[in-house]
Order: C-alpha cells, then sequence, then structure tokens
C-alpha cells in the first residue's frame, strides 16, 4: 500500500514507516503534520478520485529540522572577465509516515443508496 503526497511543490511516493526528506515545514520535532493525498493504492484498489482523496490524509511525524549539503551555483561569461561562485544550502524537514488512509468505500453509504434506490422503483 502507497500513496502520492504532495507537500512544498512537490510529490513524493510514500508508504507507512517510510522516512522522506521534503522542504521545511513550520512544526517542531515530535509534532504531527498531514499531508494531501493526490493518489492512494492499497494494491487492489487505485484511488485518483479528487473528490473522495480530499478528505484523505497522510500522516507524519517529524523527525528533524535539518539543511541539506551545499550546492554550488557557478555564473561565467566567457571572455567578459565575469565570474562568481555561490553555494546554496536548502532547509529541510525529516519525517516519518505514521498513517495510511484506507482505501476502502464506506459501507453503509452504498447500502443507504441500494435502498432508496429499492425505494424509489416500489414506489412507481
Amino acid at each position: 500500500m502507497y500513496a502520492i503526497v504532495s507537500t512544498g511543490g512537490k510529490q513524493y511516493k510514500v508508504a507507512k514507516g517510510d522516512v522522506i526528506d521534503v522542504e521545511k515545514i513550520d512544526a517542531q520535532p515530535g509534532d504531527k503534520v498531514k499531508l494531501d493525498v493526490l493518489m492512494l493504492n492499497d494494491g487492489k484498489k487505485v484511488v485518483v478520485d479528487a473528490a473522495a482523496l480530499e478528505k484523505m490524509k497522510v500522516t507524519a511525524k517529524v523527525v528533524e529540522q535539518f539543511r541539506g549539503e551545499k550546492q554550488l551555483v557557478f555564473k561565467l561569461e566567457k571572455r567578459k572577465r565575469y565570474h562568481r561562485c555561490n553555494g546554496h544550502r536548502q532547509s529541510l524537514t525529516k519525517l516519518e509516515v505514521t498513517t495510511m488512509p484506507s482505501a476502502k468505500a464506506p459501507a453503509k453509504k452504498a447500502s443507504t443508496e441500494k435502498s432508496e434506490a429499492a425505494d424509489t422503483k416500489a414506489s412507481e
């Protein structure tokens, strides 16, 4: 069972127990955060319906806040004697996925819809 979640403008494939590094989230270590689900796969059924997924959330625990490795940004214009070297370190959050939503449809709604359809047919 896995889900595709969205945070920080990026998408991640996660399963229960996974540890992922995402762009910084405003939360302290130990806090729980909820991530938006874009797709859910439980091995038998794939859910991509936006209306159904709107209610589903993946819960993750913040493990730590840290900074990533330094990325060098080098600019050069040949024959102009121009060159600049800068560095960048992205602030990141390490998350551990604790709970996943279920892909099962609620049984009560299905039985209610069937009984309403039967009542409609019987009254005609």
